[in-house]
């Protein structure tokens, strides 16, 4: 009836894995609390690099944080400057010198929940109608390749007075099947008017069977305790500040969500006219006086 929980959370252990890997009995509350400041202190610090998630992993004398963005220019800075006040930052949170940054770069944020919402987001912040926005994120998510996408924005919609939730879907988002790969992301747009919600959900496919995710988790696991950091014997996609310089493309970043087709935005035109002429340029209702 209506009870909702966490895609991610929902699967973890079955077909996702855990953001933080490590573990402790005696320092559980100080680790659990160093991780929560390291993301929340680059998340604040980074707005505008289109990361979306970090992962923490520790080891006995080690902490490495891996940094998933689209844009890794923005993260590493002029000469990896960005890249080491993120360091410094990270082993001022945890008293540990050695830690160990790694910038992951996103090669399709067009199927990544967390990017879209921010995209969305961004664009709401820029007083586009909510509306575009979301059939835009809808559009491009399809035309990606993704299987089903849903968005939902909830909030002071289009400036009017009392909050309201909608959303678009296309496609399957079987939330009820574990074996369902969904990305789940959640972002805020701090309007004009108040705060207003996004949420994305993507279905790419199933994982089946699912039980080799498990005996992928063992195998990598076993790597990691061979000394492997990875855990998986390849190479990662990771941009370093000593490897890549980022260009004046990746500072000048363009947006996440790109403009739909000529035709949907000719559509999406005529339908802000007509709401234009309903409700006089706003969607909050006008009441006369003696009403």
């Amino acid at each position: 009836m209506g009870q909702k929980i966490n895609p991610y959370g929902f699967r973890l252990g079955v077909t996702t894995d855990w953001k933080s890997r490590w573990f402790s009995e005696r320092q559980y509350k100080e680790y659990l609390t160093e991780d929560w400041k390291i993301r929340e202190a680059i998340m604040r610090r980074m707005e505008s690099a289109a990361i979306s998630r970090i992962e923490i992993e520790r080891t006995r004398d080690k902490v490495r944080v891996d940094v998933h963005t689209a844009r890794p220019g923005i993260v590493i800075g002029r000469r990896g400057a960005q890249a080491d006040e993120l360091r410094t930052l990270i082993t001022k949170i945890t008293g540990n010198p050695k830690v160990q940054l790694n910038i992951v770069e996103i090669k399709s944020p067009e199927l990544d929940a967390a990017l879209i919402a921010q995209g969305v987001a961004d664009q709401l912040v820029n007083r586009i109608a909510f509306r575009r926005a979301m059939k835009r994120a809808v559009q491009n998510a399809q035309k990606a390749g993704a299987l089903g996408i849903r968005v939902q924005c909830s909030g002071r919609l289009g400036g009017a007075e009392m909050s309201r939730t909608e959303w678009y879907r296309e496609g399957r988002v079987p939330l009820h099947t574990l074996r369902a790969d969904i990305d789940f992301g959640v972002r805020e747009a701090r309007t004009s008017s108040g705060r207003v919600g996004v949420k994305v959900w993507i279905y790419n496919g199933d994982i089946v069977p699912y039980k080799s995710v498990n005996d992928d988790k063992i195998t990598r696991e076993a790597a990691m305790a061979a000394g492997d950091p990875s855990g998986s014997g390849q190479p990662r996609r990771v941009v370093s500040s000593a490897g890549r310089r980022p260009t004046e493309a990746d500072v000048e970043a363009a947006p996440l969500i790109k403009e739909a087709d000529p035709e949907l935005e000719k559509l999406l035109d005529e339908e802000e006219e007509i709401a234009r002429r309903t409700h006089g340029g706003s969607e909050a209702p006008h009441f006369r006086g003696e009403d």
